[in-house]
């Protein structure tokens, strides 16, 4: 149950000599495809929670419906980013991109066609499947384009790209739906992707280096894969489903299970790799406690930055903004990380990890400044009010990120990228999907039971305790920060 491949032993060598030859400006136009293929994938997780009432009245189908469109995503990018990874590997990391970009493309367009709310779920699971592939192979590709010196500004621009799509995606969203391009409607945040992944695969077929693995027999462990994907499905699905479902003592059962699974998956890689067969996920990888104390930070603050997007819900829900009205309101946050991002690109070789804490220091102070400004003003408040905590509390989200994944994957081996970036993206993906599930839980607690006369004082209410919560993680990943390396060794080899 493997497909193996047999590499020459010199194809780390050429990729690097063939990157090297190539002039400056066109590894940067090349690295371009590898950004636009983040991009794609940010915009896509993120716009439809605003399409989704449009959405529903074109297609019918429940609002379960709905949730599934945007949790089987999810659930197949987080099942699906180890293997995709490890195809990195397998198949060389160029070709992998390839794959995943082409796949990507095909089936948003599927999505921009569907017909039926069943159609648009099997895209989108199809959709984070594809992305799966492509995401992983980011960072080692930027490894084979750009010689150490470069490495550092290179890593520089994933932190930014990835905070800036989060936040903007549901600005994009909602300016494609107004927009309604010759009459597509919501149809538009998916047919979009057609240019941009055409863009991304002509750049990167013709651009990017032929990137193999290691010149040695590798593997695909497709036992190792079903285990860590029950143990996944068994993780996220009630984390996605579970406060839609009023979390029923099967889903918690399934979270528990989830723990042995994912525990017997890590005891099968250490002893393939013992039999010389070629794991899932390197071994090593787990015993480094630079990287498993990385893992962790990630996965605590992904989830609480999944918190942050509460302030969002209120204006929708509590105040009745429209979808493209409340990602205007919070459009300061977003350019605040790209403040933080530019201040801690700059700062990075010289602050390191206490960049990591100035940046979640921030982050606090401006939740910390809009659940104050909610306690002032209520349901009176306005733009203004909103404009400075999130400027600080977005700058602190870009001030984490680059330091962030420079540190998590500086001390990793280049036979390890894609295995190491692939656990990290799942986790990555599972953090959110915690942050989500909690928040969720803890606003539609408050709103779902709420009469139509007093909705608006429960969405408060509930913001307001979530707004706390997720203060409460990001005091926990200032604690995991103390975990991690001091400095941050950007573009360099161990």
């Amino acid at each position: 149950m493997t497909a193996v491949v047999e590499l020459p032993s010199s194809a780390a060598a050429a990729t690097v000599v063939e990157a090297a030859s190539q002039p400056v400006r066109k590894r940067w136009f090349a690295f371009s495809a590898v950004i636009t293929a983040a991009v794609m994938d940010l915009l896509d997780s993120t716009v439809m929670n605003v399409a989704a009432p449009a959405i529903r009245a074109d297609l019918g189908g429940s609002y379960a419906s709905l949730q599934w469109m945007a949790a089987g995503y999810t659930m197949a990018l987080a099942v699906l980013l180890l293997v995709g990874g490890r195809l990195g590997d397998l198949v060389g990391r160029k070709r992998a991109l390839l794959i995943g970009v082409g796949g990507f493309t095909v089936t948003s367009f599927l999505c921009g066609l569907a017909v039926s709310s069943e159609m648009l779920i099997a895209a989108r699971v199809a959709q984070g499947a594809f992305a799966a592939i492509m995401l992983p192979q980011g960072f080692g590709l930027a490894r084979d384009l750009f010689e150490p010196g470069e490495r550092a500004k290179a890593f520089g621009f994933f932190g930014p790209v990835m905070g800036l799509s989060a936040v903007v995606g549901p600005i994009v969203g909602g300016t494609l739906l107004d927009a309604d391009l010759l009459g597509t409607g919501w149809r538009a945040i998916f047919l979009v992707n057609i240019p941009v992944g055409i863009f991304t695969f002509v750049v990167a077929a013709k651009y990017l280096p032929n990137a193999q693995p290691t010149g040695r027999r590798i593997s695909l462990d497709i036992p190792g894969l079903l285990i860590a994907g029950a143990g996944l499905v068994a993780l996220v699905y009630p984390l996605v489903q579970g406060h839609e479902i009023g979390w029923p003592l099967w889903s918690k059962a399934l979270l528990v299970a989830s723990v042995p699974v994912l525990t017997g998956f890590g005891v099968y890689q250490s002893r393939r790799q013992r039999s010389g067969a070629t794991p899932l996920i390197e071994p090593g990888l787990l015993r480094s406690r630079s990287y498993l104390s990385g893992v962790f930070f990630a996965v605590v603050f992904f989830g609480a930055m999944a918190g942050t997007f509460v302030l969002g819900m209120f204006l929708q829900v509590g105040l009745g903004y429209t979808p493209i009205h409340a990602s205007l309101a919070m459009a300061p946050w977003a350019f605040g990380a790209l403040i933080g991002s530019a201040v801690s690109g700059i700062g990075m070789q010289k602050y390191g990890r206490k960049l990591l804490h100035i940046g979640l220091a921030l982050m606090a102070l401006g939740l910390i400044g809009l659940y104050g400004v909610l306690a002032l003003t209520g349901l009176n408040v306005g733009h203004w009010d909103l404009v400075a905590p999130n400027l600080i509390g977005g700058a602190g989200m870009g001030m984490v990120f680059v330091p962030l994944f420079d540190i998590i994957l500086s001390g990793v081996r280049d036979e390890e990228v894609g295995s190491a970036t692939g656990m990290l993206g799942s986790l990555e993906q599972v953090g959110i999907a915690l942050g989500i599930a909690v928040i969720g839980t803890i606003f539609m607690g408050k709103v779902a039971h709420a009469a139509p006369a007093t909705r608006a004082l429960a969405a408060l209410e509930g913001t307001q305790t979530a707004l706390l919560a997720t203060i409460g993680g990001i005091v926990l990943a200032f604690a995991a920060g103390f975990l991690l390396p001091k400095t941050a060794r950007a573009g360099t080899e161990h």
